[in-house]
Parts: C-alpha cells; sequence; structure tokens
C-alpha cells in the first residue's frame, strides 16, 4: 500500500448501474470501493485514495475535471466512456487518466482488467 492507499479505490460515477458494477469489480478484486457520484463528494473521498475509476460519461459533475484533479495529486486513474467518442478519451489521457476502457471492455473482462490495474494477477483469489 502506497502513501495514497491503493487499496482504496474512490469510484466516481453518477449512473447507478455503473456505479454499482464498478464498485463490485473493485471489491471483487480484493481493493476497498468508495463510490461517490458529485465533484463534492470526490474530493473529500480522495485523502487516503491512490487510485480512482472515473465514469467519463456523466452529468451530475465535470469528469476531465475529475480525472485532472485525481492525477494532479498522483493518483492513478482509469476511466470509462462510449466506444466510440475518440476526443472525450483523447481529452481524458491528456488530463492524466492511464487508461480510458469502453463499457463494453469493462461489461465483458472488468474482472481482468480492474485485477491487473490493482497489481492482482488472479482476479479469482483476490475475492
Amino acid at each position: 500500500m502506497s502513501d495514497h492507499g491503493v487499496d482504496r479505490v474512490v469510484v466516481l460515477a453518477d449512473d447507478l448501474i455503473w456505479a454499482t458494477r464498478l464498485a463490485c469489480l473493485v471489491r471483487g478484486a480484493g481493493a476497498e470501493a468508495v463510490s461517490v457520484a458529485t465533484t463534492v463528494a470526490f474530493e473529500a473521498a480522495l485523502p487516503g485514495s491512490g487510485r480512482v475509476i472515473v465514469d467519463l460519461t456523466a452529468r451530475a459533475y465535470d469528469g476531465l475535471a475529475a480525472v485532472a484533479s485525481a492525477a494532479s495529486g498522483g493518483r492513478s486513474v482509469l476511466c470509462v466512456a462510449q466506444h466510440d467518442d475518440h476526443e472525450l478519451r483523447r481529452r481524458a489521457l491528456a488530463a492524466g487518466a492511464g487508461r480510458v476502457y469502453a463499457y463494453r471492455k469493462l461489461h465483458e473482462d472488468g474482472p481482468a482488467v480492474i485485477a491487473a490495474w490493482l497489481g492482482r494477477t488472479d482476479p479469482a483469489a483476490a475475492g
């Protein structure tokens, strides 16, 4: 665990289905998920977290600003977005995201993707 608490992941998503899915993927990989849906809650949850997942398709917050805020604090940032929104995905990478995955990729391969991002090689053994 790093100074930022690598095993604590803040999940920023305002869509209930994706917020739940992302938090479950994090927990399934053996880490603590802290789910938030607003900018204020996100900023409050950042201390003590070394990793962040941001759903970029949101109405309640600015996903790119959240990426920049988390990355500027030295946190590892993973994003999820529409597969065909190339401009948003490019802007998220420029703001500091390490990876931007399509919803479909995380729907189909989420356990393996999140486990690898957390540095766990076997998602089944992590839980």
